[in-house]
C-alpha cells in the first residue's frame, strides 16, 4: 500500500503482523515479569493503538539477543482501525528497534505458530582480524579462518528427517526430536558468511547448535563425519558449542496460501552483500 492509498478498514477480530526486531536489548521474544521483552514493548504498543489491552501469539519464541526480519503473530481486538493503524500507529508507539512491517486481517482459523508450516533462520558469521563496530552484537566475528567446504559438506549429512536430540537443548521442552531440516546451506559474502536453514519446525537451541557444530568442523577441530555420528548418538552431551545468540535471525515463517499473507522480505542479504 502506497503513501497515497486510503486507509483500509479491519473490522476487528483476528489482525495478523509482520514484524522485526534487533533483540540485543530484550530478553528474548517471551514477557517476563523482571525483564523486557519484545512481547511486551509490541503489546504496549498495541493497546495504545486498540485502546485496549491486547495479548499476541507469535510463530517462534527466539531467546535473548536473537533477532528477527520475519516474525509472525497474530492478535484479538474488539475495535475497528484503519489498517495503517496497525504498521504506522503501532511503529510509533514502538522503541526503534523494533517495527511492525505489514498488518492483515486474518480468518480465525489462523494462529501464527500453529498454522505454520515451515519457518527460516539465518545465522552471520563476520570473519576478519579486527572485530567490527557497525556488526556488533549483530553477527558473530571470529578472527579464526575457517575452511568453508568441509562445512558444506558436513551441512548437507544433516539435510533431511533425522532425531535431532544432539542438537536441542537439554532443557527442550519438545515432545519429539524429529524435525524435516529442508535446506542448509552456506553463502560467502565478502567476510561475511551466511547460514541458512528451513525446516518444519525446531527444537529449542537447535539452530545455534548447528552452528556450533560447523564451526568446529571449520576450524579443523572435528573431522566432517562427525555432523552425521551426533545424528547416530543422539546424545546432548556429546555435541558441540552452542553458538551465541547475537549471530541469529529468525527470517521467515511459511503458512498455507489460503491465509494469503504477505512473503518474508529478506533484508539481511541485501545488508550483508553492502559489507
Amino acid at each position: 500500500m502506497s503513501m497515497a492509498d486510503p486507509p483500509e478498514a479491519v473490522d476487528g477480530h483476528r489482525i495478523a503482523l509482520g514484524v522485526e526486531y534487533i533483540g540485543s536489548q530484550y530478553a528474548g521474544w517471551q514477557f517476563q515479569r523482571h525483564a523486557i521483552s519484545v512481547q511486551q514493548v509490541l503489546e504496549q504498543a498495541l493497546a495504545q493503538v486498540a485502546a485496549a489491552p491486547i495479548r499476541v501469539h507469535c510463530a517462534g519464541r527466539t531467546d535473548a539477543g536473537v533477532h528477527a526480519t520475519g516474525q509472525v503473530v497474530h492478535f484479538e481486538t474488539p475495535v475497528k482501525r484503519p489498517q495503517r493503524a496497525w504498521t504506522l500507529g503501532v511503529n510509533a508507539n514502538l522503541p526503534d528497534d523494533v517495527a511492525v512491517c505489514w498488518a492483515q486481517p486474518v480468518d480465525v482459523s489462523f494462529h501464527a505458530r500453529f498454522s505454520a508450516v515451515a519457518r527460516h533462520y539465518r545465522y552471520l558469521i563476520l570473519r576478519r582480524p579486527v572485530r567490527s563496530a557497525l556488526w556488533h552484537q549483530c553477527a558473530l566475528w571470529t578472527h579464526r579462518s575457517l575452511s568453508v567446504a568441509p562445512m558444506r559438506e558436513a551441512a548437507a549429512t544433516l539435510v533431511g528427517r533425522h532425531d535431532f536430540t544432539s542438537f536441542r537443548a537439554l532443557a527442550c521442552q519438545a515432545k519429539s526430536p524429529v524435525r524435516t531440516l529442508h535446506y542448509l546451506t552456506l553463502v560467502e559474502r565478502g567476510a561475511l558468511l551466511e547460514l541458512s536453514v528451513g525446516a518444519d519446525g525446531f527444537l529449542h537451541h537447535m539452530v545455534r547448535n548447528l552452528v556450533g557444530v560447523l564451526l568446529a568442523i571449520g576450524r579443523g577441530e572435528r573431522p566432517v563425519g562427525w555432523a552425521a555420528e551426533l545424528l547416530a548418538l543422539r546424545d546432548r552431551a556429546r555435541g558441540g558449542v552452542t553458538a551465541p545468540a547475537h549471530g541469529l535471525y529468525l527470517t521467515g515463517v511459511d503458512y498455507p496460501d489460503r491465509f494469503g499473507l504477505p512473503a518474508a522480505t529478506d533484508h539481511l542479504t541485501a545488508t550483508a552483500s553492502s559489507l
